[in-house]
């Protein structure tokens, strides 16, 4: 069967657990019949909630009985909130099974060698880089580093402005830019801002679509800094906020125990401050066709004073977006 295909849906479906299976893993799942019809596709729930594998299953019924499971992440052998999905997996009759990654968490892990041991054709790796690299790779980081990922979003001119001299930012990027930013913000376990950006331009920091209406997940919404908001402040109301009274980055990421991925949108101090402390793995740089000459910049960092101290990135995706460029650049390691 065309395992890459199926494995290509599987990472698809994914997308939709992304910051709402946290701190599980956004896995995905694919049931393919004998004959190659897709049956059943399923994405990790929130936790408590069914896993990929159970919800695909679901999904397939009667039809899980001797066909293929195609699932992004080795299927876990223990008994959490859940039951094991490889049991399940078993339950349903499922005759072969092929997954991108290996399970690193230890409690976990072993789904294979259960599956094998039962009689079932596993087949591992199948589109690793690929799974790898999509809704998987927060979670992937925080196992090995025991910490979420942190993003940081500039959006700015050609000469890195992300105001003119009055203060004025809306908007330096077009509405397909922004409604990039949107969908990344939907995806997320958290946002964070620094006070003063908090105090003066008194963001939501919530994720809309274009007409203005909410995403089904929000992130939950972080000030970071010693000034208080007024109780008024937009950040005040409605879903998930939280304000780390430090100028400490690491107590931020500590007050989110779960969290699998974290988003810094500024401002200029606060993404320096991440900079400084070594907590930048990925920036999200949304770049504008203009020049102001004078303004804000985008990031005030203290670590650097020689071109050896600064933080060295690798370009992983560049899309055009509108008259706008979106690139995504990776810290190397």
């Amino acid at each position: 069967m065309d395992f890459d295909g199926a494995m290509r849906q599987a990472i698809e479906a994914s997308h939709a657990a992304q910051g709402v299976s946290s701190p599980n893993p956004p896995v995905g799942a694919v049931i393919v019949a004998p004959d190659g019809t897709v049956v059943g596709v399923g994405a990790t729930a929130p936790p408590g909630g069914p896993h990929a594998e159970v919800v695909a299953l679901r999904a397939a019924g009667e039809s899980a009985r001797g066909a293929t499971a195609v699932v992004t992440l080795e299927p876990c052998n223990h008994t959490g909130r859940t039951g094991p999905c490889a049991q399940a997996l078993l339950d349903a009759g499922i005759a072969e099974v092929a997954f991108a990654v290996a399970d690193p968490n230890p409690a976990a892990a072993g789904g294979a060698r259960t599956l094998r041991a039962a009689g079932v054709r596993v087949h591992d790796g199948v589109g690793a880089d690929a799974a790898a690299a999509g809704p998987l790779k927060a979670w992937l980081f925080r196992q090995r580093h025991g910490r979420p990922m942190v993003t940081a979003k500039i959006a700015s001119t050609i000469d890195g402005r992300i105001a003119a001299p009055d203060g004025t930012s809306q908007w330096i990027t077009g509405p397909d830019a922004r409604a990039h930013a949107h969908r990344t913000r939907s995806r997320i376990d958290a946002i964070v801002v620094g006070s003063g950006t908090a105090l003066r331009d008194d963001p939501s920091l919530t994720a809309r679509h274009s007409d203005g209406t909410g995403y089904a997940h929000q992130p939950v919404r972080v000030v970071l800094g010693q000034r208080d908001l007024p109780t008024g402040a937009a950040l005040r109301t409605g879903p998930g906020y939280l304000h780390v009274h430090s100028h400490d980055p690491a107590d931020v990421l500590a007050a989110l125990p779960e969290a699998l991925w974290v988003l810094v949108e500024g401002g200029p101090s606060i993404i320096g401050a991440f900079a400084d402390a070594g907590l930048i793995d990925e920036i999200d740089h949304y770049l504008a066709p203009a020049v102001l000459g004078a303004g804000a910049a985008s990031v005030s960092a203290h670590r650097v004073s020689t071109l050896g101290d600064r933080l060295l990135l690798r370009r992983e995706e560049i899309t055009e977006l509108g008259d706008d460029l979106y690139v995504r650049y990776r810290r190397r390691s």
